[in-house]
């Protein structure tokens, strides 16, 4: 029989047979896609959303979903009106229908970099701007930046998964850091100075934290600082939740010790403003003394970006009139949203037995809880006791070992306080329907 570069494949009868094909081993099936992949947040959430009864998700009780950071499901957590007129205007135009340059809307970068530079002792440029397809773009730009062979990046545990994802997809190794419960989720110096060595090239820090909650003080950000430097590591600093900040630490971003290390700084309009499907994020180089510049970092993340796709070039040329219209009575309503759906939240964990709450939220829209196992009987981990809980109650949390911590789910408290009052019912239900009886 004649093989695929020699005409048609025939049988020993000659009749014409079933060509071999050479793709038949897709990535998706094996290998550093798969492994990503399966990694997500997403994928998670689905196995756990798969669990849900589906006679009971079609019933009175609706399914509540406290899994994923999206809240513009609620009514109550609307984008700001000034926001939603901007990209009318620009739609309405004509001046945004085409390509923008790969790096972004000369406007647009203009307008974020004067933004950003609010809360730092310097000002940034327009070129210290780069705009991506939200802050998930801009992470996987950063993430293929620095995958040299042999090299290795630190993150944080737990963490956003999204990293790890990217970093096995870009066969980057990853050395993990501990962030601390008992001391408001900081992160473990000692540990990070122990396994850095010559061959690491970045630290990343999420603040305010996905998926912890917490917001770190301006003498724990000096402190990250100075350690990066002293290790000769990148600072990339994901403050997507930049300003969802409502407890006693205020948003300071980690730019402000620009001087003393390089970094960089991932963002969106995603969580400030509401408006995630928007998909409008940016990295800025925050490097006054020129390092990254001196090390083609910048020029790198612009070869990266010429081979990848654009934001949506309307959104792009909202984002002036975004930035500068908005205004503080609609962030400061959204911040009292929060810090009453944390508070709520956590006053609710006390009172459930079987889960604990270690640090009370104080910023993004995250808490992390973990599971008594040794009360809570016949679970065999987070992940089961997750789908028995969507199965049973209807209610979607994330398991903890999706984040890097076993035993331990992440809670969404971004939701109509209704909604959380009834999930929080249904939780401490549940918990009381398999906790061991006591003797």
């Amino acid at each position: 029989m004649e093989g695929v570069g020699g005409g048609k494949r025939r049988g020993d009868d000659g009749a014409e047979a079933t060509p071999r094909w050479r793709f038949s081993r897709p990535s998706s099936q094996g290998g550093p896609l798969a492994a990503a992949g399966l990694t997500s947040i997403r994928a998670v959430l689905n196995r756990v959303n798969s669990s849900v009864d589906a006679a009971a998700a079609g019933g009175p009780r609706p399914v509540l979903r406290l899994g994923n950071g999206d809240p513009t499901a609620s009514a109550c957590y609307r984008t700001a009106p000034a926001a939603e007129d901007a990209v009318v205007d620009a739609l309405r135009s004509g001046a945004h229908n085409g390509y923008s340059l790969t790096v972004g809307v000369l406007s647009a970068r203009r307008a974020i970099a004067e933004y950003l530079s609010r809360d730092l002792p310097y000002e940034l440029s327009a070129n210290d701007i780069y705009l991506t397809s939200g802050c998930v773009q801009a992470i996987e730009v950063m993430i293929s930046v620095l995958a040299q062979p042999g090299s290795n990046i630190l993150l944080p545990k737990p963490g956003f998964p999204l990293y790890e994802s990217r970093t096995t997809f870009s066969n980057l190794e990853v050395r993990h850091f501990d962030l601390i419960p008992e001391r408001g989720w900081e992160v473990d110096l000692e540990g990070v100075q122990a396994i850095a060595d010559e061959n690491t090239v970045a630290i990343v820090v999420i603040n305010p934290s996905n998926p912890c909650g917490s917001v770190y003080s301006y003498d724990h950000l000096a402190k990250i600082a100075e350690t990066a430097r002293k290790l000769g590591l990148l600072i990339i600093a994901d403050e997507v939740y930049d300003h969802l900040a409502f407890g006693n630490n205020p948003f300071i971003p980690i730019g402000v010790f620009g001087k003393t290390v390089p970094v960089i700084t991932l963002g969106s309009i995603s969580k400030r403003w509401l408006v995630p499907g928007w998909r409008l994020g940016w990295i800025a180089t925050c490097d006054p003394n020129g390092i990254l510049k001196e090390a083609k970092v910048n020029q790198s993340i612009e070869n990266y970006i010429n081979i990848s796709t654009d934001p949506a070039t309307f959104v792009q040329g909202a984002i002036p009139q975004i930035i500068a219209n908005t205004k503080e009575d609609y962030f400061n309503k959204i911040l009292d949203q929060l810090r009453n759906a944390a508070d709520l939240c956590y006053d609710k964990i006390k009172d459930i037995k079987g889960i604990t709450c270690p640090h009370k939220p104080e910023g993004s829209m995250f808490v992390m809880v973990k599971l008594d196992l040794s009360y809570l009987d016949g679970f065999h981990d987070d992940m089961d006791f997750c789908c028995r809980l969507a199965k049973e109650e209807s209610v979607i949390v994330l398991p903890g070992s999706a984040l890097g911590l076993k035993n331990w789910v992440r809670i969404t408290f971004a939701i109509d306080i209704p909604s959380l009052v009834d999930a929080f019912e249904r939780i401490k239900s549940f918990c009381q329907r398999h906790g061991k009886l006591e003797t």
